[in-house]
């Protein structure tokens, strides 16, 4: 509920102070540097830039990071919470970490996967000649169990990325999808604890 000057309550105006709070919890420290924000658990460190975040005050007191900003529009309450989820996120991946898993589905050919340096490689899928490719993002672990693919890690983002890509990597286009099932799903996403 917002009160405009004139004692009317409007809906539609802007929220004259937004504060949201976030536990740190123990074995975790968070530093805030400006719009840096460093988080460093047991499985390791993560460090992100919020510069583009105008209005938005964070800072560390009392075990709790502190979100603010005064006269919050759609848009600035909206990045608020954004930012809120994007460090709450960071300290799920420095606790317990994240994990995607993938499935290779396949029906024509016999489709067979390796890492490679940085990559992923699929080999003979549809029955290519040449391996389709997918980039390992950042500090991400991957392991081939079988027709599973587990991808790994403490950054959400770089975890989520890799697990696209490699989904994405063996896309089909000219067939018909419910015919040529064959591919890699991700099929369960989550903390890896």
């Amino acid at each position: 509920m917002y009160i405009n000057v004139y004692g009317d309550i409007d809906m539609t105006r802007k929220a004259a102070h937004l504060r949201e709070e976030i536990d740190i919890p123990e074995g975790v420290s968070v530093e805030v540097d400006n719009l840096l924000v460093k988080v460093s658990g047991p499985k390791g460190s993560l460090q992100r830039s919020f510069d583009y975040a105008n209005g938005i005050i964070i800072k560390v007191e009392d075990r709790k990071v502190i979100l603010e900003t005064f006269f919050a529009d759609r848009e600035k309450k909206a990045l608020l919470y954004t930012i809120a989820s994007h460090i709450k996120n960071m300290i799920t991946g420095v606790t317990k970490g994240w994990r995607y898993k993938l499935k290779i589905v396949t029906s024509h050919f016999p489709v067979n996967a390796k890492v490679v340096g940085n990559e992923i490689l699929i080999e003979n899928f549809l029955g290519e000649r040449a391996p389709r490719r997918a980039k390992i993002v950042g500090d991400v672990k991957v392991r081939i169990e079988g027709k599973d693919i587990i991808v790994e890690g403490i950054d959400l983002e770089a975890v989520a990325q890799t697990a696209a890509n490699i989904e994405m990597a063996t896309r089909v286009k000219d067939k018909d999808r419910r015919v040529f099932v064959d591919g890699v799903y991700i099929y369960e996403k989550g903390v890896a604890i």
